[in-house]
């Protein structure tokens, strides 16, 4: 597992500030090296998704808690699944486990807001993500509550997708509503996790590249 900058700096400085301080690093590090990324994690207010008593380390590379026993992952996490999921403009992205809605802002950014269509179990969390999103100029991301195992059908075939939240297998349902050539990402696993790069075959089958030990809350339901 990567090792995170630790707090935030200067509490004095701006937000802004601290989120280019933020993302230099990430890009001098080699962690995010893609420069959509890179624009993606500079133009999202982190902050914002963030509890206002949790603000002062909004920019320090560490998960967050958001409450509901759920977090917001480290700002090199995002990048890396956002720079490794390889979408394009107008591609159609499922996310499962929208949480605070950071990093569905993040894709958003690399794909288009009305692109994104996003899962979360927890109805507090996905309403509460629906506001910040739209606040933000994010409200064509749909969010809806519901088991992430079962995807979202009504909008597949995506492009890609992704998990936010570890799962012992990659759920059927989720593969299957990606087209051929799509590409997924989810961190597999209970105590020891790996996050496993998914390319769908035109045969149904899958490609599977591993990228390392991670640590994501499981997933419910």
């Amino acid at each position: 597992m990567l090792p995170m900058f630790g707090s935030d700096d200067n509490p004095d400085e701006s937000f802004e500030r601290r989120r280019d301080r933020m993302v230099d690093r990430l890009a001098e590090s080699g962690r995010v090296t893609d420069p959509a990324t890179l624009d993606a994690l500079r133009a999202v207010p982190r902050h914002e998704f963030v509890p206002e008593g949790r603000r002062g380390n909004a920019y320090a590379d560490r998960p967050l808690p958001i409450g509901d026993d759920q977090t917001i992952s480290a700002p090199h996490m995002v990048g890396i699944m956002v720079e490794l999921l390889d979408a394009a403009p107008g591609d159609d992205v499922l996310e499962v486990g929208t949480g605070c809605g950071y990093h569905a802002a993040v894709t958003a950014e690399v794909v288009g807001s009305e692109h994104v269509y996003s899962v979360e179990y927890s109805a507090e969390l996905a309403e509460r993500a629906r506001e910040t999103l739209a606040e933000l100029g994010y409200e064509d991301v749909s969010v809806r509550v519901g088991d992430g195992r079962e995807g979202w059908p009504e909008h597949a075939p995506y492009d890609a997708a992704y998990l936010t939240c570890a799962a012992r297998e990659f759920p059927d349902a989720v593969g299957e509503q990606l087209r051929d050539g799509g590409v997924a990402l989810a961190p597999i696993g209970a105590r020891s996790q790996t996050l496993q790069r998914y390319r769908k075959r035109s045969d149904g089958e899958f490609d599977v590249e591993d990228h390392g030990g991670v640590r994501f809350v499981q997933m419910r339901g």
